[in-house]
């Protein structure tokens, strides 16, 4: 599926990826990752219509500049890609960053969300996890080729279990672009600046984004073995919002691929309240 562009409120060409038809449904990547993060789910997800943005910075989309790399900037492109194509509102998949970028539109323009998915991701984000990021975001891997990458991401990924190579092919490919020099990152290395701003921060409370999802279908996946999504936090949104879907996948760590059959299901409860 190739993508189609359109300019954003500040110049920027920014491309996306729009298929199938039914409910509008807008899958937000994590931080350095782009729309072939839902490569995986797409398949499952008949009579909706799957729109998959590169936030920019990633994939396809313009190189901005690290000041631009930040979640309302993100957010608010979301809304002015919904504009562009014509749609009131749509449900929101929302992978790690993708669901801080959910939550904040659920705080800032709900009237355009019918309801939010969160992919191992909350409003209190373990710091153990954040350093990891910090560790290789905005770093080119020190694998020189995709099979070298393939063969190094069982030992890399800690806490995923029983993934078959196919899928650690599938998802080498997504990340890394090889290139004479070697691989390089699908992402602006600059990325990694706007990371750290934001990293050497105090922790904003962000529970407050949290409970403004009331009233929206809500739905967590949380990674059995994730060192962002703590078991605690998630304990504690699914005592704020009890009819949250939920489940704890077991042999993933931060993220799920969302193709795992305890994913699909609650996906699929999920939608059902929706339509």
């Amino acid at each position: 599926m190739s993508h189609t562009f359109f300019t954003a409120s500040n110049g920027a060409k920014l491309g996306f990826r729009d298929e199938g038809d039914g409910l509008p449904v807008l899958c937000l990547a994590g931080l350095t990752r782009n729309s072939a993060d839902f490569d995986f789910l797409a398949p499952h997800l008949h009579g909706c219509r799957l729109i998959r943005p590169d936030y920019r910075g990633r994939g396809v989309s313009d190189w901005t500049g690290a000041a631009t790399y930040i979640i309302p900037r993100e957010a608010l492109d979301a809304v002015e890609l919904l504009d562009h194509l014509g749609l009131e509102k749509a449900a929101i998949i929302g992978t790690s960053r993708g669901g801080l970028i959910g939550m904040v539109l659920a705080a800032t323009a709900k009237h355009r969300l019918s309801g939010l998915c969160l992919n191992d991701i909350g409003p209190d984000i373990a710091r153990s996890g954040l350093d990891k990021i910090k560790d290789y975001v905005g770093r080119n891997p020190a694998a020189k080729t995709l099979a070298d990458a393939v063969a190094r991401l069982p030992g890399q990924m800690a806490g995923f279990d029983n993934v078959p190579h196919e899928r650690w092919q599938a998802f080498a490919n997504a990340l890394f672009k090889e290139t004479s020099d070697g691989l390089v990152n699908r992402y602006d290395p600059a990325l990694r600046d706007s990371f750290l701003a934001a990293y050497e921060q105090p922790p904003a409370d962000l529970w407050p984004l949290f409970d403004a999802c009331a009233d929206l279908p809500l739905a967590l996946i949380r990674g059995a073995n994730s060192d962002l999504l703590s078991a605690e936090t998630a304990a504690e949104m699914r005592r704020r919002r009890p009819d949250m879907g939920f489940v704890d996948v077991p042999d993933r760590a931060h993220v799920p691929f969302l193709d795992e059959p305890q994913s699909l299901a609650v996906i699929h409860t999920w939608l059902e309240k929706i339509r």
